[in-house]
C-alpha cells in the first residue's frame, strides 16, 4: 500500500522528470518591462553565462515593479574555449527574453562598464562561493568598483549558488511570474542544461532559500511565512573602497511589498 508520503515523493519525482523536458525559450512570452526614464540601474556581474538568471530574483523584481534598468555582464564565458561563442549567444538570448541589456567583459574592461553604468545596485557572487571562478569574480568586481571611482552609497547584493551564504540579511520572494520568467530564460542556456539539467531543480533551490531565509534572515525561531520561492542575498553598501554590510535586522521583501524599499538606508 502506497502511503500519502510516498505518493508525494513519487509525484515530485515525476514533476522533476517533466522539468527536464522543458523546451528552450528563445523568444519573449510576454512584453519585456521597459525601464522608466531616469530609473536606477541594477548591474549583474555574472561569473558565467546562466548566473545572471540564477542571481536574478532581486533585479527582476526591481525591473518589473519599479522600472529599473538591468544590465547583465558576462564577466567570463567559461573555461571551455569550444563553448564560448555558444555561451555568449545563449546569454544574449536569455537577456533578450528578460528585456535586460547584455554586455561582455571580454569586449570592454569591467571598470569601464561599471563607470558608465553608474549602478544603484551591483549583484555579484559572494566571496566564499564554492567555485573558483565565482570567488575570482567577487575579487575582480571589487577591484573594478575601485577603479571606476564608484561613489559611496551604491548597494551590493552578494548572491549564493554553489555554497550558501553564512550570513544573509535579505530574503526576496519570487512569485510565479518572476520565477517563471527566470526559469524560461535559464532554458536559453541550452548547452549547459543539456549537460546538467539544473533548470529542473532550480525551483527546489528557491524553495530551500525560502526555508533557510525564514530563520537566517527573519531570526531563529521565526515563523516560516508563506513564501514558496525566495532568493537570499547579503546586502552591503559601497563606501568608496570596500563593502560595508548593512546594519540592523534582516530585510524581507514579500511578493506584495515594495522591493525597492529593501535597498533603503
Amino acid at each position: 500500500m502506497t502511503t500519502p508520503h510516498e505518493k508525494y515523493l513519487r509525484d515530485f519525482s515525476r514533476l522533476l522528470a517533466a522539468g527536464r523536458r522543458l523546451p528552450n525559450a528563445q523568444a519573449p512570452a510576454r512584453p519585456a518591462p521597459r525601464a522608466r526614464a531616469g530609473a536606477p540601474t541594477a548591474l549583474i556581474l555574472a561569473p558565467h553565462p546562466d548566473d545572471e538568471c540564477l542571481m536574478g530574483v532581486l533585479p527582476r523584481r526591481l525591473q518589473r515593479e519599479s522600472g529599473w534598468r538591468v544590465i547583465a555582464v558576462a564577466v567570463t564565458l567559461g573555461s571551455r574555449l569550444d563553448r564560448r561563442c555558444a555561451r555568449r549567444a545563449e546569454m544574449a538570448a536569455a537577456c533578450a527574453r528578460l528585456g535586460w541589456e547584455f554586455l561582455c567583459a571580454a569586449d570592454r574592461p569591467l571598470h569601464e562598464i561599471v563607470r558608465d553604468a553608474r549602478p544603484g545596485l551591483i549583484v555579484l557572487p559572494h566571496r566564499r562561493d564554492a567555485n573558483a571562478t565565482h570567488r575570482a569574480v567577487h575579487r575582480r568586481a571589487l577591484a573594478a568598483l575601485r577603479r571606476a571611482g564608484l561613489k559611496p552609497g551604491a548597494v551590493a547584493a552578494e548572491s549564493e549558488y554553489w555554497s550558501t551564504l553564512e550570513d544573509p540579511n535579505a530574503l526576496v520572494e519570487a512569485d510565479l511570474a518572476v520565477a517563471g520568467d527566470l526559469l524560461a530564460a535559464l532554458t536559453c542556456h541550452a548547452g549547459e542544461v543539456a549537460r546538467n539539467p539544473y533548470h529542473a531543480l532550480w525551483p527546489c533551490w528557491l524553495a530551500d532559500g525560502a526555508r533557510r531565509g525564514a530563520e537566517l534572515v527573519g531570526g531563529q525561531g521565526a515563523a516560516a511565512g508563506g513564501a514558496s520561492w525566495a532568493s537570499l542575498y547579503r546586502l552591503s553598501r559601497w563606501d568608496g573602497r570596500a563593502l560595508a554590510r548593512v546594519s540592523g535586522p534582516g530585510r524581507i521583501a514579500p511578493v506584495d511589498a515594495d522591493v525597492a524599499a529593501l535597498l533603503a538606508p
